[in-house]
């Protein structure tokens, strides 16, 4: 009997992560969209608003330069009136004006239109290239009238640079109809100059049609740097709408976490009640138990499960104490009372306290403090939150047989500091922003049997912070851990000013009395032995 054949193992490939694309990614590729989308419906391959935009521009142009383009026509019209009949330079004349007249009523009109769409937009672009068409075949025909064999090839010369030159600066907004303008005229000019066959005239032909390239290189370049401006006025507009959206949404976020911290606010508010009300209840009933004030246990365990009852019940209440602290610290509601301490006396009381738990773990707590120091003007209350805080923390983290430094002096600044230095193991460089924040605890807090919920470092930073001193953490892996708290110079007592004020009068004035009731203050008060 044939063995089963086995069963192939099949390995799956991990899968490869996928990243999720930035932002500027993201901005970038739709932009890339949207200017393809762009190029498509546009006729000049631009943005659809660039073009009404640039009509726009070419429009106001126009209608600024009209008084100009009126006296060249009527200049240049009485001018050849006088080298030729009067007649055809006046009907000429009169059509230059017909046709200036339909181009500033077309401009006047189209900047009238409130709102151009594509379609329109291609109308009025085609409606003012062959009035521009229009304008240059005028300026050819009277340039190559027959009976101007009189007329210098100066003169003509002069005519065609002046009108293209100005021709190409009215509509470099719109380059095609800049060369639906000039074109005609450069090109008869050099037509007619050639057809002569003399030297000159080729020279001639050649500046003219130089002159023409450069003048549409001109308008192509205005026409660049006009784009160029449009561009990027509409990318700051982008980026304002962008900015002025971001606003939004942050200021929508912030009251969204506003009202996420006065819900949280009353929820503490509401649960420490709720938590305190059966906790009191479970500390009184083990504290009961486990004194055995109503008689002995039957069950020696007993007296140990109460204890264990009862320390767990401590254990909590303090951590809701804290979290309500640190709740009405954020919310800026926790109001100082501030009188006169001594930073001293309250670090040696702490100790004090301290110095059981530091003894059964065979900690040694070394005192170092500068005598004769001022009090401080300070919430008594808050610097025993944090010099307790301090101290437990770096009784918890230090070895058996470790040593911890308290001390308190003086600033060189003035004011008073307060230093707790341990021989614990050291947090690392970039876990002391973690230790710092809310709930945060590093990987020495994790390992270690007495965890805690991360609290102690920020409620001491903050109350440090409310008091206007400055909270310090230093800390080196496998040497120890150094915690500075300054206080500044405005809360030393010896350091505040008097007050400016003057104090009340402890009588009233001479004046305030009547004046049968004065009497002169010169002669002493008691006259015995003075022989008066």
């Amino acid at each position: 009997m044939s063995n089963p054949a086995e069963k192939p193992e099949v390995v799956q490939l991990p899968a490869e992560p996928v990243s999720a694309p930035s932002a500027s990614s993201r901005r970038a590729a739709a932009q890339r969209v949207r200017e393809a989308r762009d190029k498509l419906t546009s006729t000049s391959g631009t943005r659809p608003a660039f073009d009404a935009e640039m009509l726009r521009q070419y429009a106001q142009t126009r209608l600024s330069a009209s008084y100009v383009v009126m006296l060249l026509v009527v200049a240049t019209g009485v001018l050849f009136g006088l080298w030729m009949q009067p007649i055809p330079a006046a009907a000429w004349t009169t059509g230059m004006l017909c046709i200036h007249a339909a181009m500033i009523r077309s401009c006047h009109r189209f900047l009238a239109e409130a709102s151009s769409s594509p379609a329109a937009t291609r109308a009025w672009r085609t409606r003012f290239v062959v009035l521009d068409l229009l304008y240059g075949l005028c300026w050819m025909a009277i340039l190559i009238h027959p009976v101007l064999d009189l007329v210098t090839e100066t003169l003509m010369m002069f005519l065609m640079l002046l009108v293209i030159a100005v021709s190409s600066m009215l509509a470099a907004n719109l380059p095609i109809a800049a060369l639906a303008a000039t074109a005609p005229v450069a090109v008869a000019m050099a037509l007619n100059f050639a057809v002569t066959g003399a030297l000159d005239n080729y020279i001639l032909a050649a500046l003219a049609l130089a002159a023409e390239g450069y003048f549409v290189l001109l308008a192509h370049r205005l026409h660049s740097s006009t784009f160029a401006t449009l561009e990027a006025r509409a990318e700051k507009d982008a980026l304002i709408g962008e900015l002025e959206q971001a606003k939004a949404i942050s200021d929508e976020a912030r009251h969204r976490a506003e009202s996420a911290n006065v819900a949280k606010s009353r929820f503490l508010a509401q649960m420490s009640h709720e938590l305190r009300t059966p906790l009191n209840a479970i500390l009184g009933f083990s504290e009961v138990m486990k004194s055995e004030i109503f008689g002995a246990h039957a069950v020696p365990v007993y007296k140990e499960y109460s204890a264990d009852i009862h320390n767990s019940g401590v254990h909590l209440l303090n951590l809701i104490n804290e979290i309500l602290d640190l709740s009405r610290i954020e919310a800026g509601r926790y109001e100082l009372n501030e009188e006169a301490v001594s930073l001293v006396g309250i670090v040696a009381d702490c100790h004090h306290l301290m110095k059981l738990r530091a003894s059964s773990r065979g900690i040694t707590i070394h005192e170092v403090f500068e005598q004769a120091m001022p009090r401080l003007w300070a919430d008594e209350r808050a610097i025993r939150q944090v010099v307790l805080n301090l101290l437990s923390n770096s009784i918890k983290f230090t070895p058996q047989a470790g040593e911890i430094w308290l001390k308190a002096g003086w600033t060189a600044s003035g004011g008073q500091y307060l230093s707790v230095r341990d021989s614990g193991s050291g947090i690392p460089e970039d876990e002391i922003p973690v230790v710092l924040a809310s709930f945060g605890q590093g990987s020495n807090s994790i390992k270690s049997a007495e965890q805690g919920a991360g609290l102690g470092l920020p409620i001491a930073k903050n109350l440090i912070d409310l008091h206007g001193g400055t909270f310090t953490l230093k800390s080196k892996l496998r040497i120890g851990t150094e915690v500075i708290v300054t206080f500044p110079p405005e809360r030393v007592m010896s350091a505040l000013a008097p007050l400016s004020e003057d104090a009340p009068p402890l009588q009233p004035e001479s004046s305030a009395m009547p004046d049968e009731k004065r009497r002169p203050r010169h002669k002493p008060i008691m006259s015995a032995g003075t022989g008066s």
